[in-house]
């Protein structure tokens, strides 16, 4: 009989050092808790049989929205963690069977970058060893130091590593390292590998390879790090696969009369789904009023019955320096570039609510840094994407989703109108764009910036 092996998150810590007020876990990236984003990958592995959650006691209500039995079938149990990180390993091997040969995967709920080679290496090597460490090689020169802060000795950087998660044991391994631990009354380790290589010496540890990416959120640097990972890792998602099949869907694109709007409305139906267009052209539409939006939306939903995505691309791109640009041009850059998004949203959340769907919204790659001569623009863009994380925060108990598309330069008639003709080997196509956002759409990412980029296009088509 095969061996079962359980995963247990380690999420015990208070978050003391990332300086944000609650504990790190459950600090919220990509528009969910650091925490959540690791038991998605944990998960979905199937080299995963059961996972234990071990979570800080005083928050450990916190998490009852993860008791979802549909979207995370492994999770079995979550218990209150110890006062240290040993005292919460030894809780979860009290809920764990009695075999001495089931596989106990312990991990860092803090490094949601795991991935499944990862786990499978940890999981293959207990087949020939038991105990496993996941590492990755110092790219940094190591020194010891005295007493006086002088430098003691300088080991060779070829020979050391730095520790990761996951630790993985045959569970009759790390309980009677524990068991030894317990007798001891000058015990003190930092991390499971280290129970057993202090008190097991006679058990090697195999080393397996860990990655850069799997890193452990602790400083507040960490955080902004690791948003940033998830906007690598989700633009890599959109450049792959195909059309999706978007059947039985019901689509609404504010914007959709031209440019990227208008190949979203094109693909989408190519792709299956049922497409509502409004813009100011060919409906009326001004997306700056609240009751035109309403009305769009509500329109749509008595004739189908169902809103399954919303997506704005509306936007207009003025040119010229500040102190010359009239109080009016500004006012309109602000409400139809910003403004007009939040009324889209907000309207919108009742209708996707009921099917659990997306909002889509853009933004530009020039919302990382102010340009010249178009700073409102880049303003309103900026905001557009802390709107975009604060909503997937404040609508994550609601089942709806937010997107923000960041595509570098489009060949769009509003960039054309500002820029004029420009080699179209430099710019991206709106059909380029639309094929990324509907990958977005069916996927179950939120409160993400998925830039699209002409070098991602040009190595995926050449």
């Amino acid at each position: 009989m095969t061996a079962r092996t359980v995963a247990v998150l380690l999420a015990g810590g208070i978050g003391v050092r990332v300086g944000l007020g609650v504990p790190k876990q459950l600090i919220k990236i990509a528009g969910k808790a650091i925490v959540e984003h690791t038991l998605e990958v944990v998960n979905a592995s199937p080299v995963i049989d059961e996972v234990i959650i071990v979570m800080n006691a005083g928050a450990i209500e916190q998490l009852d929205s993860l008791k979802d039995s549909e979207r995370f079938p492994k999770l079995t149990r979550i218990i209150p963690g110890g006062e240290t990180r040993n005292d919460s390993t030894r809780a979860a091997l009290t809920v764990i069977d009695e075999d001495p040969d089931t596989k106990v995967l312990f991990h860092d709920a803090v490094r949601p970058f795991v991935n499944e080679r990862i786990l499978e290496d940890c999981v293959d090597a207990l087949e020939r060893y038991d105990a496993v460490d996941t590492a990755i090689p110092s790219a940094d020169t190591i020194i010891q130091i005295d007493a006086d802060s002088h430098i003691s000795g300088i080991p060779n950087r070829a020979t050391l590593r730095r520790g990761q998660t996951p630790q993985a044991f045959r569970a009759g391994t790390i309980r009677r390292a524990y068991e030894l631990a317990a007798e001891d009354d000058a015990f003190h380790a930092t991390d499971d590998c280290g129970v057993v290589f202090t008190y097991l010496p006679h058990v090697p540890i195999f080393v397996v390879d860990g990655t850069a990416e799997n890193m452990k959120v602790t400083e507040p640097i960490d955080v902004h790090i690791a948003d940033k990972l998830f906007q690598l890792q989700s633009s890599s998602l959109a450049a792959d696969g195909e059309l999706p099949d978007m059947s039985g869907k019901v689509v609404v694109v504010f914007g959709g009369s031209y440019g990227i709007g208008k190949s979203i409305v094109q693909l989408a139906s190519q792709a299956g789904a049922e497409v509502h267009e409004f813009s100011r052209s060919t409906t009326g539409t001004d997306v700056r009023s609240r009751g035109q939006v309403k009305k769009a939306l509500r329109t749509v939903h008595e004739r189908t019955g169902r809103i399954d995505a919303v997506v704005m691309t509306a936007g207009i791109l003025q040119i010229g320096p500040l102190a010359k640009t009239k109080t009016k041009q500004i006012q309109t850059g602000i409400e139809t570039n910003f403004l007009a998004p939040v009324i889209v949203a907000r309207a919108a959340h009742k209708y996707l609510k009921h099917t659990g769907g997306q909002v889509l919204l853009f933004t530009s790659s020039s919302h990382t840094r102010g340009r010249a001569n178009y700073g409102v623009y880049s303003a309103s863009k900026a905001a557009v994407v802390n709107l975009t994380q604060s909503l997937a925060e404040e609508w994550s108990g609601d089942s709806v989703s937010i997107n923000c598309i960041s595509p570098q330069r489009t060949h769009t008639p509003m960039r054309t109108r500002a820029f004029g003709d420009e080699p179209s080997e430099t710019l991206l196509s709106p059909e380029n764009v639309a094929a990324v956002s509907l990958q977005v759409l069916d996927s179950d990412l939120t409160g993400q910036v998925i830039a699209v980029r002409v070098e991602d296009v040009r190595s995926r088509t050449s």
